[in-house]
């Protein structure tokens, strides 16, 4: 599955740079030139990494690091054409998992993005072997899945599913944190591929998320990743 860069710049030219550089070498990258902007779009979509400007309209790039890094479960890597000590120690002191001063060799930020992808990846690892070392039963925080008794709870409460949407459930809180798209999720249930038309899964993961519905401002549990799947967040089964 692709990593899911976002790259947060209010220099238009420069963040185009980055993202025909980073598509070369096959990310699926997004663009936000606003820190508002950007804070909702990462609540919502959870990329895997931010590559993160600190001078942006509506909201400074310290601000989103902060607002972000209590839930977010991906990488923030600052870019900033400051080269001050107090802006690097402020950065990773408020969450940031690296900080690169522009302007940057492409080959440099591609190392860097490997290093988080590593990182990632030994970060799910460790959640998927936790997650499955008790009974054969996967949780992902309070949500729990006794695969054995095909039941799921939430909260300490027992929620009903159909089959059905309980399978999709099973498969996402497998790949927790990643992008699962309907392909897998459908060769998973049925064992057969997908044609593109087929909307069932889309019928059963709405049903999830009434199932468990967000109270307030909760971040989703179940986020869309538009054209490409779907995936659940750790973080927002608290």
């Amino acid at each position: 599955m692709k990593t899911n860069i976002l790259v947060v710049e209010d220099h238009i030219k420069y963040a185009q740079q980055i993202t025909r550089f980073l598509m070369t070498h096959h990310y699926h990258v997004d663009v936000i030139n606003n820190g508002k902007e950007a804070l909702s779009v990462i609540n919502h979509q959870q990329p895997d990494i931010v590559l993160l400007d600190i001078v942006l309209p509506g909201m400074s790039g310290f601000e989103v690091c902060r607002s972000i890094r209590p839930t977010f479960t991906g990488k923030i890597l600052v870019l900033t054409g400051c080269d001050e000590d107090f802006d690097q120690i402020a950065g990773l002191e408020l969450g940031a998992d690296g900080y690169l001063v522009k302007p940057i060799k492409p080959q440099v930020l591609l190392a860097h993005i490997r290093l988080l992808e590593r990182q990632l990846g030994a970060q799910t690892t460790t959640q998927s072997y936790m997650s499955f070392k008790h009974h054969n039963v996967l949780t992902v925080n309070q949500l729990t899945i006794n695969l054995d008794a095909k039941t799921v709870s939430y909260r300490n409460t027992l929620h009903s599913l159909r089959p059905a949407e309980y399978e999709v459930l099973v498969v996402l809180a497998k790949h927790a944190d990643q992008t699962v798209t309907r392909e897998h999720i459908i060769q998973a249930l049925r064992g057969i591929d997908y044609n593109g038309l087929d909307r069932s899964v889309d019928v059963k993961v709405a049903a999830l998320r009434k199932q468990f519905r967000d109270q307030g401002n909760e971040p989703e549990k179940i986020v869309t990743h538009r054209n490409r799947g779907y995936r659940l967040i750790t973080s927002a089964w608290t």
